[in-house]
C-alpha cells in the first residue's frame, strides 16, 4: 500500500511539472518573475532594462562571442525549454532557433523584436518584412546599429512583457519610456559625433558586412569588406578579393580601415598593412565587449563605435 501511495504521489509531482511550463507561460505566479532568454548579448542588454528586477533575463550568446557561428548546447536548450518568453532578432539571425522549435516544441512565446522595421536586402535596398524565417543571403539582420531601430527593439520588449506579465505593465512601460528617451537623445549624440567627419571621408571597410544599417542612417559610404558576406561563416576571401579591396581602399582615399570584436583581426591588419592605411581599434559589430568595458551596454557599444569611426577618419 505504502509502494502505491508513494507512486501515485510520485506520478502527481511529475504531472504537477509538466503542468507548471503552461502556466507561466501565460503570467507568472505572484511574486515570481518572469524567465526570459535572450538570444544574444545586444537583445539581452535592451530586454533587461526593460525587464528591470521584475524579470529574469538569460543570454545564451554571450559578449564577445559571433552569433553567426553559434552552436546550442543541451544546456542552452534546456534554458529555452523552461523560458516565458523568447527573445529573438529574426531575419534569419538565429537559424537554430527555428530548428530548435520545430523539433522540441517548448511552450515559451517566441518574441520578434525587429517586427515593424524595414529590413534591408543583401546588397543594400530596402524590402518589406517577410518574416523570421528570411535567410541571411536574403535580409540584412543586423539592425540595432541604427539606434532607431533599437527603439523600435524596446517598444517590441515592452509590449511582450506586458502581454507575458499584465500585473507589471506599469512598471515595464516606464522602463521602456526611460530606454527610449536615452536612445533618442543617443541617436542625437550620434548625429552630432558624425557631423564633425568630412563628408568626404565618412566611408567604411569593415571585416563583414554587418554596418549597413548605420550607414544608411549616419550617411556613410560602405567602400567595401574584407569577407564580402553579412555572415562571418563564409570562407577566407581569395587574393583576388583581397586585392581588389586593397585597390577600393586606395581609390576611396580612406585613412582607416576596421576590424571587429568578434572576428581575428589578422586578416585586416595585413588589409591596412598592403594598403597603406591604419587598422583602427576593433568595432562592436554583433556582440557586445567583456563586462567593464566601454561597450559593456548597447549604449556603450554605439558610443564606443562612433568614437573610434570618429577618430580614425575626420583627420
Amino acid at each position: 500500500m505504502l509502494s502505491r501511495l508513494i507512486r501515485a504521489l510520485c506520478g502527481m509531482l511529475v504531472l504537477a511539472a509538466l503542468l507548471a511550463p503552461s502556466a507561466t507561460a501565460q503570467t507568472p505566479a505572484s511574486g515570481k518573475r518572469l524567465q526570459v532568454v535572450a538570444t544574444f548579448s545586444i537583445l539581452g542588454d535592451l530586454v533587461k532594462a526593460v525587464g528591470g528586477d521584475k524579470v529574469d533575463v538569460t543570454t545564451l550568446i554571450g559578449p564577445g562571442v559571433d552569433a553567426h557561428t553559434y552552436d546550442p548546447s543541451p544546456a542552452d536548450l534546456v534554458k529555452l525549454e523552461s523560458a516565458d518568453l523568447v527573445f529573438e532578432n529574426g531575419l534569419g539571425f538565429e537559424p537554430w532557433l527555428d530548428r530548435f522549435y520545430a523539433s522540441a516544441q517548448p511552450l515559451g512565446k517566441r518574441v520578434i523584436v525587429t517586427e515593424g522595421i524595414t529590413p534591408r536586402q543583401a546588397g543594400g535596398a530596402e524590402v518589406s518584412h517577410e518574416g523570421e524565417s528570411a535567410g541571411h543571403g536574403q535580409f540584412d539582420p543586423h539592425v540595432w546599429h541604427d539606434v532607431a531601430n533599437a527603439i523600435v527593439m524596446v517598444e517590441n520588449i515592452r509590449d511582450a512583457l506586458v502581454a507575458a506579465d499584465p500585473a507589471n505593465a506599469a512598471v515595464y512601460e516606464a522602463n521602456a519610456a526611460a530606454k527610449i528617451a536615452d536612445l533618442k537623445a543617443l541617436d542625437q549624440w550620434v548625429r552630432e559625433q558624425v557631423a564633425t567627419i568630412p563628408e568626404e571621408r565618412r566611408k567604411l571597410v569593415t571585416s563583414h558586412d554587418t554596418f549597413g544599417y548605420f550607414a544608411d542612417a549616419y550617411g556613410f559610404q560602405i567602400i567595401g569588406t574584407a569577407l564580402g558576406s553579412l555572415s562571418t561563416e563564409a570562407g577566407e576571401p581569395s587574393a583576388r578579393t583581397i586585392a581588389t579591396l586593397i585597390s577600393q581602399i586606395q581609390d576611396a582615399g580612406v585613412p582607416a580601415i576596421f576590424a571587429e570584436n568578434v572576428s581575428n583581426p589578422d586578416l585586416m591588419q595585413s588589409i591596412a598593412d598592403e594598403a597603406g592605411v591604419t587598422l583602427a581599434p576593433p568595432l562592436y559589430s554583433d556582440a557586445l565587449g567583456p563586462p567593464g568595458s566601454p561597450g559593456d551596454t548597447y549604449d556603450g557599444m554605439i558610443r564606443g563605435n562612433v568614437t573610434t569611426i570618429v577618430n580614425a577618419l575626420k583627420g
